[in-house]
């Protein structure tokens, strides 16, 4: 509890909206409780025995001044300038670095900083900082197009962690050619005056092309690769030895009518699942997940393995998995008629879909079918033809008892956020030619609310055996940003209390439904909550309303979920638990939180380079945005279609002096008076695409404010002139 404690406390402090409280008053923002006060106490004498947090005159809470001197992780912008965001969090928050002053610091490399004073602006002082040296760099490989210079060979890299160009000698060395995608490793960093200098390591191939675009990826995230060979006999070894007819000790559910749901591309199916009817006439749900945890024992090579990637990575035409495919696609996968082992949860639920029982139970199973997420909701909506009657009746009653569960949930305050995704269109030769919605059928909440029911109920029970298990966390959005959401969406005509709970942001939710701010209040939602992560902490998933959570139902590729099937296989063994310490657990909690992210960031890259792709080739067509945010230089939007952001320059919205109202949430022409909000529906035309730098630029189809007629300028000329001449006269 007091790790949790200090989170929120410097968290607190750190916005820029915090005006400094006395301790008692700080432990009722973050709305502590009587009961919980001791272990906040103790937080808060802890951060301030490490010089984190200090307090001033009359007991007020603050962080420490700025001191002479800091160390942090750079961050660089295109226009030659970064900041330095600080190891230990301080009043004054991120530093300001000129062009200047940047030293050979790179986006990421830790540094130390010289903090200088520029005197104050409105009663504040403003500081500046010079880099005085590099402690630590955060790559020496980058990723980017090789080109030819009148002078010399340069590789301009890709995305937004390194804008100059990279000077290479001895180019035929490895065979690469202009316009070719290399990886190159800097023998020489960059100064103020020179570039820095590297060496190409590797050709990936011919830039633009789809398998070129993939491996940049990969090297860019540092993305696994193949399995060794440790691992590959590992699985090998498994596939040959299972034999399910030998198996006496699991419960036998062969003939029972199982069936998987899962997207038209899938491989690896790790649910399956059943509903049958008790004694009671109660509906009693089975959620059978794929037993992983037999084949792959821990701290064997294949563990190891998968501690390390936490989790499988799903590329736009390519997965990169956790387990080798013998596995994730073979025994472990439960393919229809085929015997597989699996993990069962039942859960016994009265007509109204509230819970009444919960048990578990090793099984061994034999899907009757295999269903798309489209099938599926094409046998509920009555296309039921040379289908399983058996099938189809159980199609019918999941879809009653996951709306029966979701109104539950969504009474105790689950909140859903709709932020509609994307699905890209390829041809043959692995390049995006188009985009329409993803699927988002009914079906899909099927199966969201039984694998929710199942992550819920293996926590409860863990939580109730009193031993540590990696929990899936999400905190409570803290004070700060429920003001700053607030704030926001006042623009749009609503108004949150001071402290909004779930029912309000539900109806929040609700409200923008349909509505062209729908997205951009979805969106502003999102940022206010803090990430899940993963964790032995007991704070509970604040977003889907559960008091013990953890992920159970996707063993095949996540880490985590392999962790919890050890700990229920402990249990239905009657064994002790495996022996994690609680601080192990944090350490793994915490790198199977950064490659999650890591896999995230490196889809939505990929999608975005090849989206780019397409859309360099539509210079000057016509895009259905919405706008997204609102900044000094311009106005972020969002395409409907393609699910990509543009920025429209302040110069494209029309001739004004153009200024952004943060209080109102609108750019502003002073001079015109028209305006550009967030949420607004706007057309916009393709100007330019950046592909390199990730960046598409564009205009509305129409200028906000047009320029003033010439004829006018004319007259007003002539009059003056008039003028002139009568003086003289």
């Amino acid at each position: 509890m007091p790790e949790i404690f200090k989170n929120q406390i410097i968290k607190l402090l750190k916005h820029t909206d915090y005006e400094p409280l006395k301790l008692s008053q700080l432990a009722k923002t973050l709305d502590v409780s009587s009961e919980d006060y001791p272990e906040f106490k103790k937080a808060f004498d802890q951060l301030q025995h490490a010089g984190h947090v200090v307090v001033g005159a009359r007991n007020l809470v603050s962080l420490p001044a700025l001191a002479g001197q800091i160390v942090g992780t750079f961050r660089a912008n295109p226009r030659g300038f970064g900041f330095i965001v600080p190891l230990e969090p301080n009043s004054h928050g991120d530093l300001f670095i000129p062009p200047d002053a940047t030293a050979s610091a790179m986006t990421g490399d830790i540094v130390i900083a010289k903090v200088k004073r520029k005197g104050k602006r409105g009663g504040e002082m403003r500081y500046s900082g010079e880099i005085i040296k590099v402690l630590e760099r955060a790559q020496n490989r980058f990723v980017g197009t090789l080109v030819k210079h009148p002078e010399t060979w340069l590789v301009k890299p890709d995305g937004k962690s390194f804008f100059d160009p990279i000077s290479v000698d001895d180019v035929s060395a490895k065979g690469a050619a202009e316009k070719d995608k290399v990886v190159v490793e800097i023998i020489s960093y960059p100064t103020e005056k020179y570039l820095a200098r590297g060496v190409i390591v590797e050709v990936l191939g011919k830039a633009g092309r789809y398998d070129t675009e993939i491996k940049s990826i990969i090297h860019q995230y540092h993305l696994p690769g193949q399995f060794n060979a440790d691992c590959t006999e590992q699985a090998r070894r498994a596939a040959a030895g299972f034999n399910p007819v030998k198996q006496d000790t699991r419960q036998d559910i062969k003939d029972k009518i199982i069936i998987t749901i899962d997207p038209p591309d899938a491989k690896d199916f790790d649910d399956a699942i059943s509903i049958e009817t008790d004694s009671h006439g109660n509906r009693v749900l089975g959620v059978h997940i794929a037993d992983v945890s037999h084949f792959v024992t821990q701290n064997s090579p294949l563990d190891e393995e998968a501690r390390t990637r936490g989790n499988s990575v799903y590329l736009p035409g390519k997965t990169i998995p956790m387990l080798p495919e013998i596995l994730s696609n073979g025994i472990c996968s439960l393919q229809p008629d085929q015997e597989r082992f699996a993990k069962s949860v039942y859960i016994t639920y009265d007509r109204q879909g509230n819970i009444l029982s919960r048990s578990f139970a090793d099984s061994i199973i034999c899907s009757k079918q295999r269903l798309t997420y489209q099938q599926a909701d094409r046998l509920l909506k009555g296309h039921t033809k040379d289908t399983n009657p058996e099938v189809i009746k159980l199609l019918r009653e999941m879809e009653d008892l996951s709306r029966a569960i979701e109104q539950r949930r969504r009474k105790n305050g689950m909140i859903h956020l709709d932020l509609p995704e994307t699905e890209l269109v390829f041809d043959k030769a692995g390049q995006v030619v188009d985009a329409h919605p993803a699927d988002d059928s009914y079906p899909h909440t099927i199966i969201e609310m039984f694998m929710v029911e199942a992550n819920d109920a293996v926590a409860s029970l863990l939580d109730k055996l009193n031993i540590p298990f990696m929990r899936r966390i999400h905190p409570e959005p803290d004070p700060m940003s429920m003001k700053n959401l607030a704030r926001l969406v006042r623009a749009f005509g609503f108004t949150l209390p001071r402290n909004p709970d779930r029912k309000v942001i539900q109806g929040l939710l609700a409200a923008v439904k349909d509505a062209d701010c729908s997205f951009a209040v979805n969106l502003a939602v999102l940022r206010s909550f803090e990430k899940a992560q993963y964790a032995p902490l007991h704070i509970g998933h604040y977003a889907l309303a559960s008091t013990h959570y953890c992920h159970f139902t996707s063993p095949i590729r996540r880490y985590a979920d392999l962790m919890v099937h050890r700990n229920l296989e402990s249990y239905l063994q009657n064994k002790s638990a495996p022996k994690e310490q609680e601080q192990n657990l944090e350490e793994i909690g915490k790198h199977i939180t950064f490659t999650e992210q890591r896999a995230e960031d490196a889809e939505r890259e990929l999608t975005t380079v090849l989206t780019l792709q397409m859309l360099s080739k539509k210079i000057g067509e016509q895009l259905d945005c919405v706008v997204t945010g609102l900044t000094g230089f311009g106005v972020f939007v969002q395409c409907r279609k393609f699910g990509i952001e543009g920025l429209i320059r302040m110069a494209a919205l029309g001739s004004d002096q153009w200024k952004y109202n943060e209080k109102t949430q609108c750019i502003v022409g002073e001079r015109s008076g028209c305006s550009i909000r967030l949420g607004q529906a706007i057309k916009v035309r393709i100007v330019s695409v950046n592909i390199p730098a990730r960046q598409l630029d564009v205009s509305p189809t129409e200028l906000l404010a047009k320029e003033p007629k010439q004829q006018t300028k004319t007259k007003t000329r002539i009059k003056r002139t008039k003028n002139k001449r009568k003086k003289r006269k």
